[in-house]
């Protein structure tokens, strides 16, 4: 996030979530890099594929992409267990880890686990105790596996607290939005509107201190209709009134229209939020990739 002058270039990465088969693993990686991605990102969840060695397999047969795990749930590691596979999943893929973490919120996966869920503060407690660990970890030259990028990779946390995003602004280099309103710990979530949205950066903003960072940001819709109208309402429908049509044509989360109007919608967000870097769910990775090549062009 810039403080000032040209915004950021925009960054582009795709969350995989589906556990097939290697080859199916490998197809889709490869795809990503070939549609213009810049990153490809696996999911930390039970019931999908495990996330360091998914990436660690995608980098064998990618040749750019940065791999995002997006985002270790930290409640389930311990520190200085998740620091050996961090670094060595660094040194797997010879410096193109990015480190997503965030404190954990599904509570149907701790119980599936047969771990207790604690309370948000605990988890956030525990977030900030996994990334000093990490940083210790990192800078102790007896440590092994050792880093290929220096000090450690690229933090990113993601999330929607107040302490957790004071966390990211402390520590992050890129900050993950989730763009979900504040539900009871454990609830299903759901989106939020615009202004929500602006007041969570705003409150990052706020917390900076004039560090220079990333802002990222995972857009829950993405519908490429000729009809933009249309697919505003039938998304409306989606979402079951939650938000009016005219809340949704704004949201940064819902990217709704042909390729070129979800550029603009993408340049709009940029300027008004400072959000260029935008993750898809794997399952819009196609739809969303003639949009990455006119952000691109010349």
């Amino acid at each position: 996030m810039t403080t000032g002058g040209k915004p950021k270039p925009f960054k582009f990465g795709v969350n995989m979530i589906v556990p097939e088969s290697r080859a199916a693993w490998v197809g889709k990686c490869r795809k990503a890099e070939d549609l213009g991605f810049d990153v490809v990102g696996a999911a930390d969840h039970i019931g999908m594929a495990p996330p360091f060695p998914a990436l660690v397999l995608a980098a064998e047969v990618t040749e750019r992409v940065r791999l995002n795990t997006f985002v270790i749930n930290t409640a389930f590691y311990n520190p200085v267990l998740l620091a050996r596979d961090v670094t060595g999943t660094d040194q797997f893929t010879e410096g193109r880890l990015e480190l997503g973490l965030g404190a954990g919120y599904v509570k149907s996966e701790f119980e599936a686990a047969g771990m207790e869920f604690p309370p948000a503060g605990r988890r956030v407690d525990h977030l900030e105790h996994t990334i000093k660990e990490l940083k210790r970890l990192y800078a102790d030259e007896a440590h092994k596996p050792e880093t290929v990028q220096k000090p450690g990779p690229p933090l990113m946390i993601a999330g929607r607290g107040d302490r957790l995003l004071g966390l990211a602004a402390e520590h992050a280099d890129i900050i993950g939005f989730t763009g979900t309103k504040a539900v009871p710990d454990g609830g299903a979530l759901a989106p939020d509107d615009a202004d929500g949205i602006a007041e969570r950066v705003d409150f990052v903003r706020g917390k900076l201190n004039g560090r220079d960072v990333e802002l990222n940001l995972l857009p829950h819709f993405v519908a490429v209709v000729e009809d933009r109208q249309k697919g505003l309402e039938n998304l409306r429908e989606l979402v079951k009134g939650q938000l009016s049509g005219d809340q949704l044509a704004v949201l940064p989360t819902a990217l709704v229209g042909t390729h070129e109007q979800i550029a603009e919608q993408l340049l709009a967000h940029r300027e008004r939020y400072g959000f260029s870097y935008f993750t898809v769910l794997e399952h819009n990775m196609e739809a969303l990739a003639p949009v990455i090549e006119l952000l691109r062009a010349p």
